[in-house]
């Protein structure tokens, strides 16, 4: 069985938590930044939080929050990485150490530039997603996943965007990504998960 990591993000009900858990899901995403279909509010997303406590690791997801606005969030929810999907600087995300998971929007037409991660001496992983001018993320978008082939690091690294099921395995063998993070390609509409295609992920994405 493979050991790449499967994310799930804009996870918004206990249900579908719990179906991530079992299934073998390793990151569950709680998303707080408030444009989303898929926003929480603390409370919410505390209730999604206890629910699986322990057997996924809890990642919160930040758009240009405050670092108060993070760690109040974190606080009341408990959360074990902190993704930064925005436009925060990089001396502003290594605030928060090795619980971090920085978000690169890459352009599709350009290679991206390893050198970029070492601002980022600390932080738990890397995210890539694609750049796109209306949007942080979520936008269910597939792109070149070789951008970042380049990218060798000790560290995990996840790519997003336009991920389902059935291209998960090819995203992961374009991209030499380390797991992969998908949020709308797991939906029957925003914010409501399909349990059956999160099992097929995982399956597409383990091995089994």
């Amino acid at each position: 069985m493979s050991s790449a990591l499967v994310k799930v993000c804009g996870v918004t009900r206990v249900d579908d938590a719990l179906a991530c858990a079992k299934l073998g899901v390793d990151l569950l995403g709680l998303n707080f930044h408030p444009p989303s279909p898929r926003h929480l509010e603390a409370p919410e997303a505390r209730e999604v939080a206890d629910a699986v406590r322990g057997r996924v690791q809890l990642v919160g997801v930040f758009v240009n929050h405050s670092a108060e606005e993070v760690e109040a969030n974190d606080r009341l929810v408990g959360l074990d990485l902190l993704q930064f999907h925005g436009d925060e600087p990089a001396d502003w995300v290594a605030a928060f150490g090795g619980r971090a998971l920085p978000a690169f929007r890459v352009d599709p037409m350009v290679d991206f530039a390893p050198l970029e991660l070492l601002e980022y001496p600390e932080c738990w992983g890397f995210l890539f997603d694609v750049r796109r001018p209306e949007a942080y993320g979520g936008s269910g978008v597939s792109w070149p996943y070789d951008r970042i082939a380049a990218v060798a690091v000790a560290r995990p690294t996840l790519v997003a965007g336009g991920i389902t099921p059935a291209t998960a395995g090819e995203a992961l063998e374009r991209s030499g990504a380390g797991g992969v993070d998908v949020c709308s390609g797991v939906e029957s509409a925003p914010g409501i998960k399909d349990v059956a295609a999160i099992e097929r992920l995982v399956e597409e994405v383990k091995g089994g």
